[in-house]
């Protein structure tokens, strides 16, 4: 499969890494490729409209206050494309932003996108633990939450995520985002008000 990734951060690095290595074909996208060595990520570093266009998935790996200006423009190029969002609503601090009690990241993104088939994923998993050693815990790969009001969608991500190496669960329509954005602001809160690090990973049985 042909997968954009949106933003070089540690993400988008880490997945772009995963999905490689699974037997994707992965291209970067960020706004100076030029100013990124070209090592930094798996796959080919492009600009923002090249990942786009190379994407039949396309994954926002960029901070959630980006995607107001950065989603826009891109919406008549991302209609019909499957668009995962990996973002929750973070103020710079981690603390969370309030969306109300009837959205969600994931939501307000499908707002900005109204064409585009999406998918919130990955957005419980703390880049620190995107990696083989991170993923597997004691024999039992750390769950990859997937929700899309689109089961086909949800289907080809959860596949994606196997492939990447993770568990993955397919929970529902995409209103399921702000519970799994709940469950990251608990993760955060764990890792960074008390102190217990960002290696911790949600493992469901």
């Amino acid at each position: 499969m042909n997968v954009g990734i949106l933003g070089a951060g540690a993400v988008g690095r880490a997945l772009a890494s995963l999905i490689a290595a699974g037997g994707h074909d992965v291209v970067v996208g960020v706004r100076q490729p030029d100013s990124e060595p070209a090592d930094a990520v798996a796959g080919r570093l492009d600009t923002i409209d090249a990942a786009v266009a190379h994407g039949a998935v396309v994954i926002l790996a960029v901070p959630y206050a980006a995607c107001a200006s950065l989603l826009p423009p891109l919406a008549a190029a991302l209609a019909g494309k499957i668009v995962v969002d990996v973002t929750n609503a973070l103020q710079a601090d981690w603390s969370p932003i309030s969306l109300g009690e009837d959205s969600s990241a994931g939501e307000e993104v499908a707002r900005l996108l109204p064409s585009s088939r999406v998918v919130t994923a990955f957005n419980t998993i703390f880049a620190d633990v995107m990696s083989p050693q991170g993923i597997d815990r004691d024999g039992q790969s750390i769950t990859a939450f997937v929700a899309s009001d689109d089961d086909d969608a949800s289907a080809q991500i959860a596949n994606l995520a196997g492939d990447a190496g993770f568990a993955p669960l397919v929970v529902g329509p995409l209103r399921m985002a702000r519970h799994l954005e709940a469950m990251a602001h608990l993760n955060i809160h764990l890792a960074v008000a008390l102190g217990r690090g960002t290696d911790g990973a949600f493992l469901y049985r």
